[in-house]
């Protein structure tokens, strides 16, 4: 797999961008389908994968930084451009594209740890989006190319290691950004309304 991720995963973090800024104070509390957080620690989990992302492109420990990023004032777009910032002064060398870096599930050329965190942003900004009534719906094309890698870099099964349950059946109208969260486990359906 020798695609240059960058472009993808700028698309999808300008995508990620305008849905935490589309997100209302009034929605900061609400569910959404990850269980585990409300809209505000979802985002502050989001910033965070893109810190966690620096640490593996650095030859750091991820498992020390913690798990969601806070806000005293619940200025999200700032977190979220801050760590994206970060990212970037890490992740736009050329050279970690193959270099060998270690994450929690493995160690892979570094463009795999850039597709893993393609595969958050569009995710997780499916996840808010859908909590806060927003389009959920990607680029087709985006969402076409995260679903087709994922599918080569997530197997199917066994998925010991990785933080992702199995696959769920897509509903047979399901677009390609829904395919992508059922392919990572995600149900879909209490949240599309497409029946499963």
């Amino acid at each position: 797999m020798q695609q240059d991720p960058r472009p993808l995963v700028r698309a999808a973090l300008d995508r990620a961008r305008r849905i935490v800024g589309g997100v209302s104070i009034e929605q900061l509390a609400g569910p959404t389908p990850c269980p585990e957080f409300d809209v505000r620690t979802l985002i502050g989990h989001l910033a965070a994968t893109l810190e966690r992302s620096v640490a593996i492109g650095t030859g750091h420990d991820p498992g020390t930084l913690p798990e969601f990023l806070t806000s005293e004032n619940d200025d999200w777009p700032a977190v979220l451009d801050a760590a994206a910032d970060r990212y970037w002064q890490v992740w736009d060398d050329d050279t970690l594209l193959d270099k060998p870096v270690t994450a929690p599930w493995g160690t892979f050329p570094g463009r795999v740890a850039m597709f893993m965190e393609l595969d958050e942003l569009l995710v997780h900004g499916w996840d808010l989006a859908v909590s806060t009534g927003q389009d959920a719906d990607a680029d087709p094309e985006l969402a076409e190319a995260a679903l087709e890698i994922m599918k080569i870099t997530l197997p199917e099964a066994p998925r010991e290691g990785f933080p992702f349950g199995p696959p769920v059946v897509p509903a047979r109208d399901a677009g390609p950004t829904e395919r992508l969260v059922n392919w990572v486990g995600r149900e879909s359906a209490p949240w599309t309304g497409h029946p499963s």
